[in-house]
Parts: structure tokens; sequence; C-alpha cells
């Protein structure tokens, strides 16, 4: 077992010490999480953050800081924005479409519409055609409600710039996601549990009587699983495809509900093996959407939950 990383020490050490850069530290942990993941898509990325967030903020004279949550979102910002533009380039040479790294979430972030909205898989693509900038503009004006001065010191920029830069990224935003699905617990679980069964069965038209006539299915492989090289478009289609996937395989596939990023989802497993996580977007009684994660790097996070924070 190796040695513990800083937020783990910083978990422990509060434990005992409480001193107050780690009990700060501490108490905002879900925040800083929450900011990294929007910002980058990845959780694996998100917690280098932390770590780095983490190094930085051990360094800092608390006497001389007035908003001490402020302050650890400022780090954690600039250091997303750091590697983001790093990411940015990595994805340039990405197999097929990427998608972000799925978390599996506690059902009351369902429940929290404005959390769920901005976690959910469809915006976070959408967020993937801003620049690095215009992203962590507008997840920390429109997610986290923060104001135009303490975005500013966040990014660097002049407040008047900010204003523009956030007003750009939401006309961007607005142009390019889906609207708002409402949809009670309920129904979507309905709704997904005869998706589930026609998945398990391969029954070609139980998937055309769920999926919406434009239902789009984007799939990611890293290019080390099997997976669509480009979105998959229409119920006949996206029907077909997953079809002829699961009956290319003699293994037994399975799957079991969940929530992943504050909707519903499905994990998968091919002979109890974990093959993929599968987010969906559901409305009007109908699957608007899938997003299929079959990535191994991306699935690490799939043995819990994931506690996440706007506040």
């Amino acid at each position: 077992m190796g040695e513990p990383t800083a937020t783990q020490e910083a978990d422990m050490k509060s434990d005992h010490t409480a001193d107050p850069a780690t009990e700060a530290f501490v108490a905002h942990r879900n925040l800083l999480f929450t900011v990294a993941y929007e910002m980058l898509g990845s959780a694996a990325d998100a917690e280098d953050v932390l770590q780095e967030t983490w190094l930085r903020w051990v360094k800092v004279d608390l006497d001389q800081v007035r908003d001490r949550r402020a302050y650890l979102v400022r780090i954690a910002t600039r250091q997303s924005l750091n590697r983001l533009r790093t990411m940015t380039r990595r994805k340039e040479a990405y197999v097929g479409p990427w998608l972000p790294e799925p978390l599996l979430t506690a059902p009351d972030v369902a429940e929290d519409v404005e959390l769920a909205e901005s976690m959910s898989m469809a915006l976070l693509l959408v967020l993937e055609t801003l620049s690095p900038t215009e992203r962590a503009v507008f997840v920390l004006r429109e997610a986290f409600d923060m104001g135009y001065e303490e975005i500013a010191a966040a990014v660097g920029k002049s407040l008047p710039a900010v204003r523009q830069i956030a007003h750009r990224a939401r006309r961007h935003v607005d142009a390019r996601r889906p609207r708002a699905a409402a949809v009670p617990a309920s129904e979507g679980r309905a709704v997904l549990e005869s998706f589930r069964r026609a998945l398990e069965t391969g029954d070609l038209q139980g998937f055309l009587d769920v999926l919406a006539p434009d239902v789009v299915l984007v799939s990611d492989g890293g290019g080390v699983k099997q997976a669509a090289l480009r979105p998959v478009v229409g119920a006949g289609k996206v029907a077909r495809f997953i079809v002829g996937g699961t009956a290319r395989t003699e293994s037994a596939l399975t799957a079991g509900h969940t929530v992943v990023n504050g909707g519903p989802g499905l994990v998968l497993r091919l002979d109890g093996e974990l093959d993929g996580v599968m987010a969906a977007r559901i409305e009007d009684g109908r699957v608007t959407g899938l997003y299929y994660v079959r990535n191994p790097a991306k699935l690490t996070r799939v043995t819990g939950e994931t506690r996440l924070s706007l506040r």
C-alpha cells in the first residue's frame, strides 16, 4: 500500500490536530473537487488538482486571507486551467469521441436539479466546445454562482473582460445544450428499466419502443475498447448498433441501475466483469441521449459514490 496523498493526509490530520489550514481544506474539499471536475471532465485530473491545491494552500499565510473558501477556489481554478490547456492537446490525439469520466453519485444529487444539470454528461460535452478560460468563467458563474470580481481574481482577468467572457460563453452554451429535462426519478427509472431489459435480451423492438426517434449514442472506448468512432444518430441505427455489439460477444451481459453524474444510468458487466458505464438522458418518456464509457482508464471510480457540492 502506497503512502497517502496530501488530501488523505489532510483528512487524517483533521481527526487529530484540526489546524486551521487543514480544517478549511477539508471543509471545502467536495466543493473544490466539483469545481475541478466540471472544468476538466476528469475525476483523476480533478484529484490531481486537489493535491496541487493542498500543496499551495499549506504555504499560505492564513492571517492574510480574508475569505478562505474564495482563496481555495482561486487556487483550484488556476490549477485546473493549467491542466485543462494540457488536456486539450491530449484530447486532439484521442481515438474516437471523448466523454467525461463518469461519476457514480448519490440519489440526492439527482434531486438537486441545479447540481444534476451542471454535472450532466450532456452539459459537460457542450463545455468541451469552450476555450479553457470561457469554461472556467462559465462554470464559476453559472454552476457556482460566484461574483464577477471573485471570478476575475480566479482566472487572472480584468472585471470587464470576465463579464464579456461570461456573456459569450453563456450564449454559446445556451445555443448548444439540450433543453432541461426535469423527469421524476420514478419515470426515469421505469424508462431505463425497459431499456435495460432490451439490452440484456437483445430485443430490437424493445429498443425501438423506448428510444426517441432522434436519439444520439456517443461511445468512448479510448482506442482500447470497441466503440463507434462517431456519434450514432436515430432510433433504428442506435438499436441496431447496440444489438449488433451484444450479438458479437458470447459473454453474458448484465446491467444494473445506478445514478451517473446526477442522472439515470447503468453499470454494464460481461460475465460479471465491468464493461462500462452508460448515462442516459430521458425526455417525455423516451431515451434521447446515451453516453457509454468503456475506456478502462475512465472507470476507476465505479466502485463507490462521489461526494459533490456547489457550495
